[in-house]
């Protein structure tokens, strides 16, 4: 019985020897980035509106992309993004658009007696957002606050406007009375996943060629809503 506990004994010793504990260890990467895809929804909002233009509905924005990390500081918690992405934004609203058989583009508001049930226009934009962006993370960690905040210039891709009411149903693609080049300021904060998000537009929706009543339509967007990062 002896021989056999010895025997034993050294096999476990030489097996441990030769094949040693499995460790826990954790790679650690010293230069680690942040590199993200990002999904985003909004409450889409107007501002600088023209007197009695108002939203009504539900306005809603899309947006996805990805944004390369570039960290600027030794601790890697400091870094500039820049990215490209999309972004479809609708924006339901009383202000009606209409196009003659010229082409010419004209604007009214609708009033609360006017009999309809759809008005809006909406946009598709080629984004390149660029972000200074502070967060907490570390080599090893994942879960991290974050604030994000910078500018976003887009190029619009394609635009729709949507009348349905008595007696007529409109529906216009491509008007050029909307401002190719859009940009604002951005900021984004939140921990983990969850981040609340908001744009501010700096320039108006609509060139200067929008005239209501004889005035520029200097409206511009603002986005407010959800921000969704995944590594």
């Amino acid at each position: 019985m002896k021989k056999l506990i010895y025997f034993l004994f050294f096999s476990v010793a030489s097996f441990q020897a030769i094949y040693p504990q499995e460790l826990d260890i954790k790679v650690v990467d010293s230069l680690y980035k942040e590199d993200q895809f990002y999904a985003g929804v909004t409450y889409n909002l107007l501002g600088e509106k023209p007197s009695d233009l108002s939203q009504s509905g539900f306005s809603i924005g899309l947006h996805f992309g990805f944004i390369k990390d570039m960290p600027i500081n030794k601790n890697r918690d400091v870094s500039i993004g820049i990215g490209l992405g999309y972004s479809a934004n609708s924006f339901n609203q009383n202000l009606k658009i209409t196009k003659d058989d010229l082409g010419a583009i004209s604007y009214s508001i609708l009033e609360a007696e006017d009999n309809y049930s759809k008005n809006k226009f909406s946009s598709h934009l080629l984004e390149l957002p660029v972000e200074f962006r502070w967060r907490t993370s570390t080599p090893v960690e994942y879960k991290f606050w974050r604030i994000y905040t910078g500018f976003k210039l887009g190029y619009l891709l394609a635009n729709t406007v949507k009348f349905n009411g008595d007696p007529e149903h409109l529906k216009y693609k491509g008007l050029k009375d909307f401002n190719r080049l859009q940009y604002g300021i951005t900021l984004c904060m939140g921990y983990n996943t969850w981040n609340l998000y908001a744009y501010y537009a700096l320039n108006p929706i609509f060139s200067k060629d929008a005239m209501l009543d004889g005035r520029t339509i200097d409206m511009n967007a603002i986005k407010v809503g959800l921000m969704f990062y995944v590594l």
